[in-house]
């Protein structure tokens, strides 16, 4: 059962057609999952109170409905490290269409991974591990399964990575936290169930793995028509 914050982020989102990014993390905070510390700006002096409360650097990404793939539009300044910089990226976001504020949150560093689901037409809904950030594109390393995902599942979906070794500590490197990993995606496998009939799409990328956690640093939630 979703709870009812949960339903009112996916009601509230209707309109727009897809979660934006904030409401996203807030909703899988919801679920438990680890996102990093963030403020949604809607003035430069927001953005400096959040970018201060959190420490610097920061990334700061633009949030607008216009906006999906917030690349596409140079929407993502990363190691933000002091107010003049801070200011300039908001003034620079500010000219996106349909700019409604700016994200600003911690910087978090591990491996990135992606998880997503699709709920396809035939098979219901089917979930994505893989490598993720920009690298996802280019190794094309993922696997898929059918949800609601099993331990045994999220067991074999890491073993079938070809970069899995990267994920189990790879010449002397620390192993990331496995069982974290494997809790965002129970968690995540169960959520998408609750979600079959509201969604057409969800993608976490990345998703940043340590030794310590498994941070959701980008979510979007695309929403069934």
């Amino acid at each position: 059962m979703l709870m009812r914050e949960i339903r009112d982020i996916i009601s509230s989102s209707k309109a727009t057609g897809w979660v934006l990014e904030p409401e996203a993390k807030r909703l899988f905070s919801f679920l438990g999952l680890d996102v990093p510390r963030f403020g949604w700006a809607k003035t430069v002096e927001e953005a400096i109170q959040f970018a201060e409360e959190i420490g610097y650097p920061v990334v700061g990404k633009v949030v607008s409905p216009k906006l999906v793939h917030k690349s596409d539009k140079n929407g993502v300044e990363i190691g933000i490290d002091n107010a003049e910089r801070l200011k300039e990226t908001f003034r620079r976001f500010s000219q996106i269409d349909g700019f409604a504020g700016m994200l600003v949150e911690e910087m978090i560093s591990g491996i990135e991974l992606i998880v997503g689901a699709k709920v396809d037409d035939q098979f219901g809904p089917v979930v994505l591990l893989g490598i993720g950030g920009t690298g996802v594109e280019i190794y094309k390393d993922v696997t898929l399964r059918m949800a609601p995902l099993a331990l045994k599942d999220i067991e074999s979906m890491i073993r079938c990575l070809k970069a899995h070794s990267l994920l189990e500590g790879y010449r002397g490197s620390k192993p990331v936290n496995l069982q974290e990993l494997n809790r965002v995606l129970k968690t995540f496998s169960d959520f998408v169930m609750d979600l079959e009939s509201l969604i057409e799409s969800i993608d976490l990328n990345p998703v940043i793995c340590s030794p310590t956690r498994c941070v959701v640093a980008d979510a979007r939630i695309m929403l069934r028509q």
